[in-house]
């Protein structure tokens, strides 16, 4: 049996569950599925008018207020003329089946036996999502980062589906670079005697830790120098350490420590090219236009993942996004990425 709660009122938070077991790439199966979603406008007599969002790795299905000036009335995803559905990925802790969820098996939270998801995953259950909606075509899927990897996949996994792609400051394939950053931040969970703890405050200093640690990859070395100058008093402390236990105090009072190892290792799974030839090949078969977006300053996903994304798929244009924030510039400097966005007809 399956059972979706529709959204009566836009952006409120829905629940779509199904009691369908839902095999894994990876081997594991889980018994039921939960996906946390919102919506905004409405969808067209024709159905064309859909643009799906795909979050990054510690976000959630509420696009409107972490991507506030790209997301709303008359902003370039303009809610008044498209239907936008945002959907928490799996292995998350926003709602969507994750390592907090309850297995049924023990009755006690998945904790760190929650099994592998992959990317490819966490699309199969936007899709089983996508079906419940009655969305037969979407107009755009548009994602950054962990949310641009998504896209990708999806656009590969469904082409006739999926009209047009939006993958921003991502790749095709997790690269050893990422994977040894992802590697260190769950270094430091696992050093944190709590973290393998069944409880919901399991692995706070590790995360703190460990999302510290991240920051060096969304970050860039002029941004550190420009805003986290030492104080004049040494004795006060620096402010890029204060800076630092800052980010991961934050992340701690909105995120699991679970959860953060779960998608870490989904991020590392990356790679569209996994069964399909290459992932040359895989990326030559899309069919769907494509704009992809790179920033100048990223350490973690640096242009040249995203130039070979367009040498590879047929019909692809690129776009670059000049700032000083690294990585996170689609989060920080979204006025800048609305202009890019806004020069494509996919959004016109």
């Amino acid at each position: 049996m399956t059972v979706a709660v529709l959204a009566a009122e836009p952006g409120v938070l829905s629940m779509y569950h199904s009691t369908f077991p839902f095999h894994l790439e990876g081997g594991g199966v889980l018994p039921s599925l939960t996906i946390a979603y919102r919506t905004w406008g409405e969808l067209s007599p024709h159905g064309d008018n859909v643009i799906w969002i795909c979050h990054a790795l510690t976000g959630d299905s509420l696009a409107t207020q972490w991507w506030d000036a790209i997301v709303g009335p008359g902003k370039v995803i303009d809610t008044n003329r498209f239907f936008v559905v945002c959907a928490t990925m799996i292995g998350s802790c926003y709602g969507s089946t994750g390592p907090r969820s309850i297995d049924p098996i023990t009755g006690d939270p998945y904790g760190t036996s929650f099994p592998l998801i992959t990317i490819r995953d966490m699309v199969r259950a936007h899709i089983e999502l996508r079906k419940e909606l009655a969305i037969r075509r979407i107009r755009a899927v548009v994602g950054g980062s962990m949310g641009g990897q998504q896209a990708l996949e999806w656009a590969v996994m469904e082409p006739d589906v999926i009209a047009a792609a939006v993958p921003i400051a991502t790749n095709a394939r997790h690269s050893p670079w990422g994977i040894a950053f992802n590697a260190s931040q769950r270094m430091a969970l696992e050093a944190d005697p709590t973290f393998f703890d069944n409880r919901p405050d399991a692995g706070t200093r590790g995360l703190a830790a460990a999302r510290a640690i991240g920051m060096l990859s969304y970050r860039t070395h002029a941004l550190y120098n420009g805003r986290q100058r030492e104080s004049d008093d040494i004795i006060s402390g620096f402010r890029a350490e204060s800076y630092q236990r800052h980010q991961g105090q934050k992340l701690v009072e909105r995120f699991h420590a679970h959860a953060y190892w779960t998608l870490t290792r989904a991020m590392d799974s990356h790679d569209v090219g996994r069964g399909r030839g290459g992932t040359g090949a895989a990326l030559r078969a899309i069919k769907a236009e494509m704009l992809v977006i790179g920033i100048d300053t990223d350490l973690l996903f640096p242009e040249e993942e995203q130039h070979f994304i367009v040498d590879m798929v047929p019909k692809a244009t690129y776009r670059r996004l000049r700032s000083n924030a690294g990585h996170d510039a689609f989060l920080l400097d979204q006025d800048r990425l609305a202009l890019l966005l806004q020069s494509s007809p996919i959004f016109s």
